[in-house]
């Protein structure tokens, strides 16, 4: 049954109830919050405060997905366009804990944080950091995620209800390679299935498996789904996304997402999926709905071994973006040719 979401408050009268004016700084764990009445972004009516407080209340609930991974977040800054953060700045306080990983894409080392703690996460609100992308693995083993994440991503537009469908697919490709997921909205416009999985597997099988259920998925009904990478060929379909695997990041559970209405992404009872919408879970709403519970937990089925026949299945499946490169290299190719 769908929840009748609380609107939330004028953010005129935010501080001002019982006649007091909230001050535009304060302490909280020791970390100096600055500016907090000012607006959040250009974006929206959300303030910096309203990001503050959110974070603060669901602290307990976003930072088991954040502790121990690196991390990603994207920053806003009032006048000026938003931007993503891997390595930390100079000025970061050392009790931040941090994650030296080398990138082989710009060939050189990578100081991620690791958001382990309520202070840590309060001094990225302060950062103005709205969005938390974490890897799929820990530092203890960076090469062995663990989860297996498909994102169903819909075509632009009022697609939502489309990923919903596609998410349906891919729980049903699930269960029929003895597999359960756990289910959120992404936050934005779509959807993304998290299946929690042993510590076996490599990043490469898991990968392969993960390409195998997005092509048995798109099987099932690919009028609606495709794994077409190159957009042009997804002919409006719902992309069921099988790159988050690897050393990707996804939008965790709880993590605000900077788009109009400041959306969070929220976890979902299969059973309830068909009834909600992106705009159910904002940072106003998201703490009254979530009470004392922790619905991505108590969602999650318990890890789960990959099936071989999944991974050899997958491993027949080209890799997405290799195979999008060498065509589009044909394409363009071929574009020259008959010119």
């Amino acid at each position: 049954m769908r929840t009748e979401a609380p609107r939330p408050v004028d953010r005129r009268q935010r501080g001002r109830e019982g006649g007091r004016v909230s001050k535009a700084d304060e302490t909280r764990d020791g970390v100096a919050l600055t500016n907090l009445d000012q607006p959040l972004s250009d974006r929206d009516d959300a303030t910096k405060r309203d990001l503050v407080d959110y974070l603060d209340a669901v602290s307990d609930r976003i930072l088991p997905q954040l502790r121990g991974r690196p991390l990603s977040v994207i920053r806003v800054r009032p006048g000026q366009p938003p931007f993503m953060q891997k390595n930390l700045p100079r000025y970061t306080p050392d009790w931040v804990r941090r994650a030296p990983v080398w990138a082989e894409a710009s060939h050189r080392e990578i100081s991620y944080a690791l958001c382990d703690d309520r202070r840590t996460l309060l001094w990225f609100a302060n950062q103005r950091a709205v969005e938390y992308h974490p890897t799929l693995a820990t530092v203890a083993d960076l090469h062995r995620p663990t989860h297996l994440i498909l994102d169903l991503d819909p075509p632009d537009g009022n697609g939502f209800r489309a990923a919903v469908d596609a998410a349906l697919l891919v729980r049903q490709a699930l269960a029929d390679a003895g597999l359960a997921g756990a289910v959120k909205t992404s936050g934005a416009k779509g959807v993304h299935v998290f299946v929690p999985v042993t510590d076996e597997p490599t990043a490469e099988e898991l990968a392969a498996a993960t390409r195998a259920l997005a092509v048995r998925a798109e099987r099932l009904d690919p009028a609606l789904a495709t794994t077409a990478y190159i957009k042009e060929d997804r002919g409006g379909r719902v992309f069921v996304d099988a790159t988050r695997a690897g050393g990707a990041t996804v939008a965790a559970a709880y993590s605000p997402r900077l788009r109009p209405g400041m959306p969070v992404s929220f976890p979902v009872d299969w059973a309830d999926l068909t009834a909600v919408t992106p705009a159910d879970f904002t940072i106003w709403t998201a703490p009254a709905l979530l009470a004392d519970g922790d619905p991505w937990a108590a969602l999650m089925p318990a890890p789960q071994p990959l099936p071989a026949d999944l991974v050899a299945e997958g491993r027949t499946i080209p890799v997405a973006r290799v195979q999008a490169m060498h065509e589009g290299k044909r394409r363009a190719r071929a574009r020259r040719e008959a010119g």
